[in-house]
């Protein structure tokens, strides 16, 4: 069957080639049933050249209801510079999917230019700018890291990867953070370092080893002391009732559970082992679950203590989120103090590196210009600055040198 006119245009624009670029992240934007996309530089300027319903039949992509015979579509970045993905705008360009009975919605975009949308979604940009340098490195470092050309897309859009919510997020003081770090990123023996955070981590950090069993020498255990749930704690009640349900789920079975208490903690205080009592007995758990256990009742964290009274648990914690890595706020409140991003990122990655991201290469990041981090924090100058003061060359001349590389986008013949 011959595709009518507009939608013959629109199927026409997603099969062209896509542009080069410089180092590119995958990002899995959104998954539905149906899709729409406008490539309309605002939604007032939608036309029905610009906007399109992209669905799923029988394993292929439909266009405007109509099979298109192929299960992945790409459409590299409009001239407007923007495409709009079920109502939010993202930079970039865009490859389609059929996943099930779904479509797959992956944004194929320059680093920097997903850094945007990715910075002031995981931090105020109006904190001090050290802060919201240091997420920008971390951020950079997070999925430079996760490039993985053998895998549909690179990273998701969610708290379970990073919050990526597009152009509509994007601020001035965010751009100008990722500007001041471009290509700076964390390292360690040579590869991307793991750049975990969290909101808050109580006033002191978890390491590595106790939150995943995995032990990383940069991950450790430490006194946060500008944190500021650490002097402000929060409570949580909840009846024994969802205690023992919720307690269930892990399989402690003692019957009407009568008491529960922290019978181990790690070192940075948070809950490893936990004992239960009820009538038939007593229980414990321990590990990993421990603390989700914890954290399924609706706690923050598993820095915690626990009091049963008048048939409920009280449960009295600081922090919020896992503890490893950078705290961001406790982040800002060294930043507050002073401290430069370098000076951040030393003390919460301690034995790391910084160094300069150089584009792919195996269609994977390369590093170069390493810096020791206490070294960097020292001199006050990532591994970039320290090569113009050496060289006497300004600083934007030694910016990002990416080799051109093209999105991997698969075209639908025509």
């Amino acid at each position: 069957m011959r595709l009518p006119a507009a939608p013959f245009l629109v199927l026409s624009a997603l099969c062209a080639a896509p542009s080069a670029a410089a180092l590119n992240v995958r990002v899995l934007i959104a998954s539905a049933p149906t899709l729409t996309v406008n490539t309309a530089p605002d939604t007032a300027s939608t036309t029905p050249l610009s906007s399109w319903a992209i669905g799923v039949r029988g394993g292929k992509l439909t266009l405007g209801g109509q099979d298109t015979g192929n299960a992945v579509l790409s459409l590299p970045e409009p001239e407007s510079g923007t495409l709009e993905v079920a109502g939010r705008r993202y930079r970039g360009g865009l490859i389609l999917r059929a996943e099930g009975s779904k479509v797959q919605a992956i944004n194929a975009v320059d680093i920097e230019a997903y850094l945007r949308g990715v910075v002031p979604s995981e931090m105020p940009p109006l904190w001090p700018q050290a802060a919201v340098r240091a997420q920008a490195i971390i951020a950079r470092t997070y999925a430079a890291a996760r490039i993985n050309p053998a895998a549909p897309y690179d990273l998701c859009a969610t708290t379970q990867c990073q919050v990526y919510e597009g152009v509509g997020r994007e601020h001035p003081l965010a751009d100008a953070a990722i500007a001041a770090t471009r290509a700076e990123v964390v390292s360690s023996a040579g590869q991307l370092a793991d750049t975990y955070f969290s909101a808050d981590s109580g006033g002191y950090t978890a390491s590595s080893q106790e939150a995943w069993g995995r032990d990383v020498a940069y991950l450790k255990a430490q006194p946060d002391p500008t944190s500021p749930s650490a002097q402000k704690p929060w409570t949580l009640s909840v009846t024994l009732g969802s205690v023992q349900d919720v307690a269930g789920r892990y399989g402690v079975k003692v019957g009407k559970l009568s008491g529960v208490a922290v019978s181990k903690v790690s070192a940075s205080g948070r809950v490893m082992a936990l004992s239960f009592t009820g009538q038939n007995g007593s229980q414990s758990l321990a590990g990993a679950d421990a603390g989700g256990l914890v954290r399924s009742l609706g706690a923050k964290s598993s820095r915690v203590t626990l009091k049963v009274q008048d048939g409920s648990l009280t449960i009295t914690g600081t922090g919020a989120g896992h503890g490893v890595g950078l705290s961001q706020w406790g982040a800002k409140g060294l930043a507050e103090r002073g401290e430069s991003e370098l000076s951040l990122l030393n003390f919460y990655y301690p034995g790391a590196g910084i160094s300069v991201l150089t584009g792919p290469e195996a269609a994977r990041p390369r590093l170069e210009q390493t810096l020791p981090l206490n070294v960097a924090a020292l001199s006050g100058f990532g591994p970039l600055g320290q090569l113009a003061q050496t060289e006497g060359r300004p600083l934007d001349t030694l910016a990002l040198a990416s080799a051109a590389a093209p999105l991997p986008f698969l075209a639908a013949p025509l």
